[in-house]
């Protein structure tokens, strides 16, 4: 059970990750509201995830285009 958790958090796109640490809120219950929500509202919140998801990797992508040196 842990290499699956591992392998999730490692593979995973980070977004409850970035939201625990800017919120200041343990990730672990950041993760079980998206889950416990989205079977809920059948699905509503991957919506939202996804759609952090990709502002992050757009944000990391703009960032990459302003500083190439850093990132090489």
């Amino acid at each position: 059970m842990n290499e699956l958790k591992l392998f999730f958090q490692e593979h995973a796109f980070g977004v409850c990750s970035k939201l625990g640490e800017k919120l200041r809120f343990p990730i672990d219950s950041i993760r079980l509201f998206f889950i416990y929500s989205s079977f809920i509202t059948l699905g509503s919140p991957v919506i939202i995830y996804v759609s952090l998801a990709m502002m992050m990797k757009i944000r990391k992508y703009f960032r990459r285009m302003n500083n190439p040196i850093l990132f090489d």
